[in-house]
This record gives C-alpha cells, sequence and structure tokens, in this order.
C-alpha cells in the first residue's frame, strides 16, 4: 500500500472518517536542520482499516483538514503534543482529543511508556522495530516503512477502549478529561518567545539583573530561530547562553573567551549579545551561585512533602511523576499556592494532603 498522494484519494480517505466516532492518528516528521518540523507522513486508522498519506506531494489536505475537525470523531494519538504542534499548519486545530499515554501513566503505567510497550503490555502484540531511524522524507517508501508506519495507528482505537475500561474502574475518567482539555488549545503548541526562558533548567536562583538578562536572551534567540527557521540551538547553545548569564560578559574579548563561542558566532551576533548584556544592567558581575543550599527547616519541609507525595502515589498505584514534580513540590514549599498541585483532580487527591502537611 502507498501513501495516498492524490487529492482524490485523500478525498476518500477523508469521506470514510467523517462517519467515524475516533480515528487514530500519527506522525512521521524531521526536525534535525530546521525550528519548524517537517512533515513526511500522516498514518490514520479506523475501524479495521488504515492508510497513510503523503504531505509531501504537494496536494491539497483541506478535505482531510476537515475530517480531523470534526467534533463527532474523537482523534486518538500516543504522546501527541509533538504530533498535533507537527499537523498544526497542514491541517489545523485537532479535537477532541485521546491520548493514550496519557490515559496509560493515570492507569498506573510509566509516566513516559512508549507506544510499542504499551501496546505489548495491554493488547499482547509485538510490534517491529526496525525502522527507528529511517529518513522518512525520503522517496519511495519501501514496503517494510511503510508497514512500520501504519503499526502506529493500527492498536490506537484498540488501546483507546482497553484504557478507557480501565479508568472507568478506577474512578478516573474525570481526571483524563481534565488532562485532555490542555492539548486543545493551540496556543499551547507554540513556543511564546517571552516565555522561552522557561524552558531552560537549571538556572533557577538568579538574581534580578541575570533574571531579565535570561528572559532577553531567550526571547531573541527564539524570535531568530523563528525567522530563520533554525533550531534555537543553532541560534545560541544552551549551556553558552547560560554561560552568559552567569559570567556576564561586557566586552567582546570576555565574549569570546567563553567555551564554546565560535568565531562565526562572535561576528554575526556578538554585537547583540553584548547589547542584551547591557540592556540587561547588571550592577554586580560576580559570579552567581545558583540554588543556595536550602536551609535545614526547608530542607525538612521538603522531605516531609515528599513523603505524603510518595504514600499518596504507592496508595493509587500511579508513578509519583504522574502526580507532581519536584520543582511542584519546590514550589509548594516555597509559598507559592498556584501550581497543578492545587488545582483539579490532584489537588483532590494529593494537594489538600500536601497542605495539611505545611
Amino acid at each position: 500500500m502507498h501513501p495516498a498522494a492524490t487529492s482524490e484519494a485523500i478525498n476518500d480517505i477523508a469521506a470514510r472518517l467523517a462517519t467515524q466516532p475516533a480515528i487514530g492518528i500519527d506522525t512521521e516528521f524531521l526536525r534535525e536542520r530546521t525550528y519548524h518540523a517537517e512533515l513526511c507522513l500522516v498514518q490514520l486508522s479506523w475501524e479495521d482499516q488504515a492508510a497513510c498519506v503523503d504531505p509531501l506531494a504537494q496536494i491539497d489536505l483541506s478535505a482531510l483538514a476537515t475530517a480531523l475537525a470534526a467534533p463527532t470523531a474523537v482523534k486518538v494519538l500516543h504522546a501527541s503534543r509533538q504530533d498535533l504542534e507537527v499537523l498544526l499548519p497542514a491541517v489545523g486545530p485537532i479535537r477532541p482529543i485521546f491520548d493514550t499515554q496519557i490515559a496509560a501513566a493515570l492507569a498506573g503505567e510509566a509516566a513516559q511508556i512508549g507506544y510499542a510497550e504499551l501496546v505489548r503490555r495491554t493488547l499482547g502484540h509485538e510490534l517491529a522495530k526496525g525502522q527507528t531511524r529511517t529518513d522518512w522524507s525520503h522517496r519511495p517508501l519501501t514496503a517494510e516503512q511503510i508497514e512500520y508506519a501504519l503499526d502506529d495507528v493500527r492498536h490506537l482505537l484498540a488501546l483507546k477502549t482497553a484504557l478507557e475500561e480501565r479508568l472507568e474502574r478506577l474512578g478516573r475518567l474525570p481526571w483524563l478529561a481534565e488532562e485532555l482539555a490542555a492539548l486543545e488549545d493551540p496556543a499551547a503548541l507554540s513556543v511564546d518567545p517571552e516565555s522561552a526562558w522557561r524552558r531552560l533548567k537549571g538556572l533557577s536562583g538568579l538574581d534580578p539583573g541575570r533574571q531579565r538578562l535570561l528572559k532577553s536572551l531567550a526571547a531573541w534567540r527564539e524570535r531568530r530561530a523563528l525567522e530563520r527557521n533554525r533550531p534555537r540551538g543553532w541560534i545560541l547553545a544552551d549551556v553558552l547562553l547560560r554561560d552568559i548569564v552567569l559570567r556576564v560578559p561586557r566586552t567582546r574579548a570576555e565574549l569570546a573567551a567563553l567555551e564554546g563561542m565560535t568565531p562565526g558566532l562572535l561576528e554575526h551576533s556578538g554585537a547583540a549579545l553584548l547589547e542584551w548584556v547591557r540592556v540587561a544592567d547588571i550592577p554586580d558581575p560576580a559570579p552567581q551561585v545558583l540554588r543556595p543550599r536550602p536551609d535545614s527547616q526547608m530542607t525538612a519541609l521538603l522531605k516531609k512533602l515528599g513523603a505524603v507525595h510518595q504514600a499518596v502515589a504507592a496508595e493509587l498505584a500511579l508513578s509519583p511523576e504522574v502526580l507532581a514534580t519536584r520543582r511542584d513540590l519546590e514550589q509548594l514549599a516555597a509559598g507559592r499556592q498556584d501550581g497543578p498541585l492545587l488545582t483539579g483532580w490532584r489537588r483532590a487527591v494529593l494537594g489538600e494532603r500536601l497542605l495539611a502537611a505545611l
């Protein structure tokens, strides 16, 4: 079976999908050299059928977009965020959504369980693994590649049924509804340059000047990556951005001395980087100490909250990270009460007990 590559074939698939209560979806894409992923293949399943669509064939996908946007059919994906992000420019928003990875985590599986492992554990099928390094932009695709791609959607609808039954028995379908609602906002599928700094790890506890510098540099990098359609790490690597924030180079020589600063980057972006340092107006260039050692009271409090967290996870037979991250607990211990632990189902099962421990 070759991927559908004509408008007639797409229209035929779209007509079949229009009558379905549930549609399985997966994608294959490339992202190594670009900011925006290149959509290379769309796999679809319904009832006992499956098909591939070739978006590289320069065909009109509007009929497919209409079918995938229809509110009458649940779209079933595994670890859906990247697929939804990649599909958004091609077919627009997709809703409603059922994510089998999220559902599995709420049913007690590992938080990031892979599709093949979930199929094996839930349905008893072993999936082939031979095409994991395929260049999906290369044409023609082989029969083996197409079969591998179709396997990624053939079991999605059966997984949905099985996981819904498990969650219903556990009384957790409302939890799932909360988690899935967050996936249906198209704004959540793109990065706001002004919020790009939040993606960087290990930079908490900065002084106000360095915090300004971090936000400015991350936003500048994101905008430039978008404009040039290049990976953000090609514009400025995370480790180099971090060094600039911590060491605050004020001259071209100091900037050039940073490990990883190449002559090309210095030539093309050095002036812009130094200008962001200047604008940040950091009065004290002394080395920044990150994440100072917590005092004994905070350490004891985190230990207490952690014990409650682990106990609740054990009672519910959930991976602890499904309930909360360490950062969630740290923020709560520090007095912040606007995080995910104090909203929705997490508040009911964990947040109230954490507040009592506080």
